[in-house]
């Protein structure tokens, strides 16, 4: 039986915006230990926003945010950090550096979060890689590995620090809808494994082919939805 130590993620009544502009309001939503959560909505319509609320990029205007012990309206700016090395983050346009190989873009993030350990770096990055089928490509440089496979790399960095949660924000956006399918079969192996998932999409496709829960961003509002709605 599920228990409340169970939820990482709980908003209540929560507003968010930019510049002075309210994008999203009176969200309540919470997200549990493994969830696989699709979120949809048109361009523009805040799941960006609520996204980048998550790993507090974006401040609560209003409302109550929990997030793992996190109280996001009350988070002192030196837990930020802590906060983020929990969250993985899978972008549509990769973001990797070019000028390093796979192997070397993922010791360079571990580096960045405190790891020291050379052996233990490079355990973790062994891990990753074959938690993602590119254990015998880490040696490659980014411009010499398909679409695709720049994703994986790009969920193996997510993983690094075996995140609570991962946001990814289009991740099929630029692939062919084969390799998209490899991506969210990918994903959803990995919330099997206790690692919450929230994908945003304009995908139906996949949402169709992969089943999860569906949140849709619409009229400054974030709602669940059934399948047979969410394209409405």
């Amino acid at each position: 039986m599920d228990t409340e130590k169970d939820v990482i993620l709980k908003y209540k009544d929560v507003d968010l915006g930019r510049d002075g502009n309210i994008i999203l309001s009176d969200i309540n939503i919470s997200i549990s230990e493994g969830d696989f959560v699709y979120l949809i909505g048109k361009v523009g319509s805040g799941k960006s926003t609520f996204l980048k609320s998550v790993y507090y990029e974006i401040p609560l205007s209003k409302g109550h945010g929990r997030i793992f012990d996190y109280e996001l309206e009350s988070i002192k700016k030196k837990q930020i950090p802590h906060l983020r090395r929990k969250v993985g983050i899978v972008f549509q346009d990769f973001q990797l550096l070019i000028d390093r190989t796979a192997e070397k873009n993922l010791e360079f993030v571990l580096r960045a979060t405190g790891w020291k350990n050379k052996g233990l770096i490079d355990i973790r990055i062994n891990e990753v890689l074959t938690q993602v089928g590119m254990q015998n490509k880490g040696y490659k440089m980014p411009h010499e590995l398909s679409g695709g496979e720049q994703q994986r790399i790009v969920i193996a960095r997510a993983l690094l620090n075996s995140p609570e949660i991962i946001l990814a924000d289009e991740p099929t956006g630029n692939l062919d809808p084969e390799t998209g399918n490899q991506i969210v079969q990918l994903l959803h192996t990995i919330s099997e494994s206790g690692t919450a998932v929230v994908m945003s999409t304009h995908n139906y496709a996949v949402v169709q082919k992969y089943p999860g829960r569906i949140i849709k961003c619409e009229d400054g509002h974030l709602r669940d939805v059934k399948l047979n709605s969410q394209t409405n």
